[in-house]
C-alpha cells in the first residue's frame, strides 16, 4: 500500500478532523499575528515578546506530564473539543475588552497563556488520535501534510493578520479567532476519534492514580536511550532557536529597517519553504529509516539558520529564511512519526506531553536571557548560535547508535492489535 486510502472510515474522519483544525490555526495564526505586532507596536520591548513566546510556552513545559496522563485517561474527542472551547472564549473575552478601551499588555498576555494551555491539551490528544485513525506507514505522510499546512499558515497569516489589522479594529479582529474556532469545534461534534484500550487497574486489579499514571509514563520513556538523546538534542536547540525567532521582529525593524510588511515577507518566506519542504516530504515519506532524514535536515536547518543571522540585508536574509522553512519538514515531520510509531497507543498522550515539557523545558531560560542578550551582543547572536547549535546535533547524531536504532525500539503492546474503543 504506497498510497493514502481514503476509502477507509477511520481516515476519512481524520481528514475531516484535520480540515476542521486547518481553517482553525489559519485564523489563529492571523489573528496571532496581529497580536504580537499590537505588542511590537505599543512596547518596542524584546522583553516583551520573550516574555509573550514564555506565556505561550509554560503550560507545556509545566503541566505536560500532568496533560499527557490526562489525555491517556480521558476521552480525546472531549478535550480537543474543551481545549477549542477555551481559546474561543478567552478571544471572546478580548475582543470585549479591545471593544470598549479596556485592553492593556497584561491582558494579551492572559490570552497567550489561555491559548497554550489549550495548545498543551489538543496537540497530545491529537498526536495521539492520528495514530490510531492513520496506518503507520502513511504517518511520515502525514506529517508531510502537516509540515505542509504550517507552510500555508505562515505564507498567509501575515498578510491575513495585516488584513485584519487594516478592515477591522482588534475587538473585530479577536472575533475573527472566534468564529475560526468554530470551524474547528463543530466538525469534531460529528465525526468518531477512537480511543485505545486504557487499563484501569494495576496487576492486582487496584485502582491507579492519575500519580501513578504519570510516573508509569516516565518509567516507559525512561527504558529507551533513543528518545532521551532525542529530547536532549531538542531542548538545546529550544534553548536557542526559540529566543531567536520570538525576536524576529525586532531583527526586521532593526537590522534591516523594515515595517510589519517586511516582517510578513519573512514569515511568507518561510512559509513557501515549508510548503515545498512538505511536499516533497509527503510524495516521498523520506529515508526508510525515519531518524536518517531527520539527522541530515537538522544538519541543513543549522546552516540556514546561521545564514539568517549573519545576512548582510533584507534580500539575504529572506533567502535563508525559505531555506529555513524548507530544511523544517525534514527535520520534524520524520520525528513525530517515529514516536507515533515506537510509543504504544495507551502510553502515547503521556510520551508525546513529556518529550514536549522536557524538550521545551530549556527555552524559558532562553526566553528570560533574550532581551538582555539581545541587548548586550545583539539579536543576530542568537541566530548563529542557534544555527551552530542545531548543525552540530545533527551531525553528532550519526554518532549515537541508541539514537540511529530508535525505530527499532518498539514493545509488546505495539507489536499486538491495540483495541480501539468507539467514541
Amino acid at each position: 500500500m504506497t498510497a493514502i486510502n481514503d476509502r477507509n472510515p477511520e481516515m476519512r474522519s481524520f481528514f475531516v478532523l484535520w480540515t476542521g483544525q486547518a481553517l482553525s490555526l489559519l485564523g489563529s495564526h492571523g489573528v496571532q499575528f496581529a497580536l504580537i505586532w499590537w505588542l511590537t507596536q505599543e512596547t518596542g520591548s524584546a522583553a516583551v515578546l520573550a516574555m509573550a513566546a514564555l506565556l505561550g510556552l509554560l503550560p507545556t513545559v509545566v503541566l505536560g506530564p500532568v496533560i499527557g496522563a490526562l489525555v491517556d485517561r480521558w476521552d480525546r474527542k472531549r478535550i480537543m473539543l474543551a481545549a477549542d472551547g477555551l481559546v474561543a472564549l478567552a478571544s471572546l473575552v478580548l475582543a470585549y475588552l479591545y471593544s470598549v478601551g479596556a485592553e492593556s499588555t497584561r491582558s494579551v498576555f492572559v490570552l497567550l497563556f489561555l491559548r497554550g494551555v489549550g495548545g498543551a491539551f489538543h496537540a497530545p490528544a491529537m498526536l495521539a488520535s492520528t495514530s490510531l485513525m492513520v496506518p503507520e506507514q502513511h504517518l511520515t505522510r502525514i506529517q508531510g501534510l502537516n509540515q505542509l499546512l504550517q507552510g500555508g499558515i505562515n505564507i498567509v497569516a501575515a498578510p491575513l493578520g495585516a488584513l485584519l489589522l487594516a478592515l477591522f479594529p482588534m475587538g473585530g479582529v479577536m472575533l475573527v479567532d472566534v468564529g475560526t474556532a468554530l470551524l474547528a469545534i463543530v466538525p469534531l461534534l460529528f465525526i468518531r476519534v477512537p480511543q485505545p484500550a486504557v487499563a484501569t487497574g494495576d496487576a492486582n486489579g487496584a485502582e491507579v492514580s492519575l500519580w501513578g499514571e504519570m510516573l508509569a509514563g516516565f518509567r516507559y520513556l525512561a527504558e529507551r536511550r533513543g528518545h532521551l538523546i532525542l529530547i536532549f538534542m531538542a531542548a538545546l536547540i529550544n534553548m536557542c532557536l526559540v529566543p531567536a525567532f520570538s525576536l524576529l521582529p525586532l531583527l526586521v525593524s532593526a537590522q534591516f529597517d523594515g515595517n510589519a510588511l517586511q516582517l510578513g515577507w519573512m514569515s511568507t518566506g518561510f512559509g513557501i519553504g515549508t510548503i515545498v519542504g512538505g511536499i516533497l516530504l509527503g510524495v516521498w515519506g523520506g529515508f526508510k529509516r525515519r531518524v536518517l532524514t531527520s539527522l541530515l535536515a537538522l544538519i541543513g536547518l543549522g546552516l540556514s539558520v546561521v545564514a539568517l543571522g549573519l545576512a548582510p540585508g533584507y534580500a539575504l536574509a529572506l533567502t535563508a529564511m525559505i531555506l529555513v522553512g524548507f530544511t523544517a519538514p525534514f527535520a520534524n515531520g520524520p520525528i513525530s512519526a517515529i514516536l507515533q510509531a515506537t510509543i504504544a497507543a495507551e502510553y502515547q498522550g503521556r510520551v508525546f506531553t513529556l518529550v514536549g515539557s522536557l524538550a521545551a523545558a530549556t527555552a524559558p531560560l532562553g526566553l528570560l536571557l533574550a532581551a538582555p542578550v539581545a541587548e548586550l551582543v545583539g539579536v543576530r547572536a542568537w541566530y548563529v548560535t542557534g544555527g551552530l547549535v542545531c548543525l552540530a546535533m545533527g551531525a553528532v547524531g550519526f554518532l549515537l547508535p541508541p539514537l540511529l536504532t530508535i525505530e527499532g525500539t518498539r514493545t509488546e503492546a505495539q507489536e499486538s492489535d491495540q483495541a480501539a474503543l468507539p467514541v
